[in-house]
């Protein structure tokens, strides 16, 4: 699952480190979503997404060639 985490995390101007206070979550999660090792559970993207102010959909999306 790609995602724009990272440059959204950056365009703020926050560290994985405050992203991953502000949720409640390591900074190594936060790494592990952004480098796509990790997808997050439902509650933890829905997280990210009000903390950026937008859809899930806006920030998850469907790897096409994962298949």
């Amino acid at each position: 699952m790609d995602n724009t985490v990272r440059s959204r995390r950056e365009a703020a101007g926050l560290s994985q480190a405050s992203l991953a206070e502000a949720l409640g979550v390591s900074r190594q999660t936060v790494n592990s979503i952004e480098t796509g090792r990790y997808d997050p559970s439902l509650p933890l993207a829905f997280a990210i997404a009000v903390h950026f102010h937008t859809t899930i959909e806006e920030i998850f999306h469907v790897d096409h060639q994962e298949s």
